[in-house]
This record gives structure tokens, sequence and C-alpha cells, in this order.
């Protein structure tokens, strides 16, 4: 009895069953941050601190070779990380539908292989 298509069969069913099981490799580059809004009062006294708050923003990732990458978001506590290849990139923070505040500057970064770069985003909230 011939079996030998068989292997390449078990191969395959061993290789999907690996990737379902979370045993596939796991991206080893990107960028990583906080993002944060503020200020948050209007005025700001020594006794009646206010600091930055943790924001939940959308993030744009380009390079200059192709434009567009990737859209990722910040949780509730500010976080955020997204794989990438290495290479050179601009994060733009998005303001929430089209508004001109709160508002984030642009970003250039650097991704290396093998790690994650770190990235704090500042949004300004506009309050005066």
């Amino acid at each position: 009895m011939r079996v030998a298509w068989l292997v390449p069969v078990l191969f395959a069913f061993a290789f999907i069953a690996a990737a379902r099981c979370g045993t596939a490799p796991q991206p080893t580059s990107g960028v990583e941050g906080n993002v944060t809004i503020g200020p948050m009062c209007p005025v700001e006294r020594p006794e009646s601190p206010c600091p930055d708050q943790p924001y939940a923003a959308k993030l744009l990732i380009k390079n200059a070779d192709s434009g567009r990458v990737a859209t990722t978001h910040s949780g509730e506590d500010g976080r955020f990380r997204i794989a990438l290849k290495p290479g050179n990139y601009t994060l733009v923070p998005q303001s929430p539908d089209g508004a001109q505040l709160p508002y984030g500057s642009p970003q250039d970064f650097e991704v290396h292989d093998g790690a994650y770069t770190h990235v704090d985003v500042h949004y300004d909230s506009g309050i005066r």
C-alpha cells in the first residue's frame, strides 16, 4: 500500500493546527507607545494639579515609499502596539471626525529588526 501522498497532507494539517494553537511565529518588530491628552483643566494650580490623561485615539502609520501603511487605535488606557517591518515611518495622530481639536503632531520614527520602537503621542485638548 502506497502512502507517500499522506506525508505532505499530515504536514499541512500539523502546520494549520500549530497556527491555530498560537504557536505560529510572533511579529518581532513594530511600534508601541502611549497616547495622552492635556491640558484637562482651564487653570492649573500647584495645590490642584491637573495631569494629562490617557486618550483613546486613531493613529495613522505612513512610510515615505507607499504612503499609508496601517491604522491602529490606542485603548482607553492610551496604550497602542502594532507590528511593522523594519524601516522609517511617520505616525500621524488623527483628530476625531476631522475636527481641529484635539490635535496631535506627526512624529517620525524608525523600526529596527527584532525590536519595538517606543513613541509617546500627545494631543493638545485646546483647553486654555
